[in-house]
């Protein structure tokens, strides 16, 4: 008869940082001498003194995948997983809490980095905004690049100053100071000062935080933090949601956080990638039938700081199957074609939004008819410019666009009525 597994204990998790075992609190110590398996990176590991008995176990990488497999591997052991600074933010405690549940595990947190940069530089913890560089692309860095905005860049190696100084140059930030902050908190602190334009400081030491002062160049595009972003900031061949229309439509689909949104006809991607500049937490999916199209939407996502949109090239609805169920859907092009309306209201969960642009007199019969069916709004979007006209001033009038909006009532969803 094969013994009983032992029972599952608290897993540890304790925040270590630069200065190593001195930096450590009395419970921390405590902590990890009694542990009987300690894992972490091989550069938290050398930290430990001998008195840290137990056995050391480095992760792997990819180190998500292997979460699972080894706390099941050393079931019924004291572990103490080691992290960086605060294991809640950015770290490992947010993979540990996912496998494992908060109520199994015993965090001691360690001042982060943040924290640490923010003391050295006089910036309050609350007025600086962070952005995580750590296994995700620098594109992400240019949502950020606000006049006057002070920021903490969390690096993810020794090259990621120089890879930081290129995008606030090529972003038209060249004159925002960067100061590089070194080992934080150990006896090897040090600090590397200068401005992006001017950057030629080699790469330094990889355990890093990049402090950005934001300066643009007189010339530099500007960009707002709400939906309606200058018809220059895309590029496009013409396939665009203008500014106005745009902010108008931004506001009917009504973003909030953790979100999903489903763009369909994505053109230049410009409704996607709005969608996802209210907030960072903004996911969307945008299809789009033209791979030259496709591409192009990629490149305004990374340059607009949004570079984890995800594209998809095909035509809707086939290219819809098996994508995860959006909270909102946006329909910019394709509305007469058959069953793409019916397949992204039934994709809606109850309470999902779908809003509809056209511009031709065929879509319109089409979105009238689902209007005066389901309800919701219909409305007409008209924008004039004004325009010279020999010696004088005249308006020019646009397109007018017909939006149809409508959500997902709980008894739509029951029924399988379609819009």
């Amino acid at each position: 008869m094969s013994p009983a597994p032992k029972p599952a204990l608290p897993v540890s998790v304790v925040g270590i940082g630069a200065d190593g075992w001195a930096g450590l609190s009395g419970t921390a110590r405590d902590t990890l001498q009694h542990a009987e398996v300690l894992i972490g990176g091989e550069r938290q590991l050398e930290l430990l003194p001998p008195s840290c008995t137990g056995r050391r176990v480095p992760w792997p990488s990819p180190l998500r995948p292997a979460v699972p497999r080894l706390l099941a591997a050393h079931r019924g052991s004291a572990i103490a997983v080691l992290a960086s600074g605060d294991p809640m933010f950015y770290g490992i405690g947010r993979a540990l809490t996912e496998e494992l549940g908060a109520g199994a595990l015993h965090v001691l947190p360690h001042p982060s980095s943040v924290s640490y940069a923010c003391a050295r530089l006089g910036w309050p913890v609350e007025d600086t905004e962070v952005v995580t560089l750590v296994g995700r692309p620098a594109a992400r860095l240019a949502a950020a690049l606000y006049e006057g905005r002070r920021l903490l860049v969390l690096s993810a190696d020794a090259a990621t100053p120089v890879a930081v100084a290129a995008l606030l140059r090529e972003h038209g930030f060249g004159p925002s100071r960067l100061r590089v902050l070194e080992q934080l908190g150990a006896e090897g602190e040090a600090h590397v000062d200068g401005t992006a334009e001017t950057w030629a400081h080699p790469p330094g030491d990889p355990l890093n935080v990049i402090a950005v002062e934001c300066r643009s160049a007189p010339d530099t595009l500007r960009l707002g933090a709400v939906p309606g972003l200058p018809d220059e900031a895309y590029d496009h061949d013409g396939q665009l949601t203008k500014r106005h229309v745009r902010a108008a439509t931004l506001g009917t689909l009504a973003p909030a956080p953790g979100e999903l949104l489903w763009d369909i006809g994505g053109g230049s991607g410009s409704i996607a990638v709005e969608w996802m500049r209210t907030h960072a937490s903004c996911r969307a999916i945008t299809v789009e039938r033209d791979p030259v199209r496709a591409a192009r939407i990629a490149r305004n996502a990374d340059r607009l700081g949004v570079p984890a949109l995800r594209v998809v090239t095909g035509r809707a609805p086939e290219a819809l199957a098996g994508l995860p169920a959006p909270d909102a859907v946006f329909i910019g092009g394709g509305l007469t074609v058959p069953g793409l309306l019916d397949a992204c209201w039934d994709a809606l969960p109850a309470g999902g939004r779908l809003v509809a642009n056209t511009v031709t007199l065929e879509s319109e019969a089409l979105l009238a008819a689902r209007y005066r069916e389901h309800g919701g709004e219909l409305v007409r979007l008209a924008v004039a410019h004004a325009v010279p006209v020999g010696g004088f001033t005249g308006w020019r009038q646009a397109m007018p666009v017909t939006q149809w909006s409508c959500r997902k009532t709980s008894a739509s969803a029951d029924t399988g009525d379609t819009p």
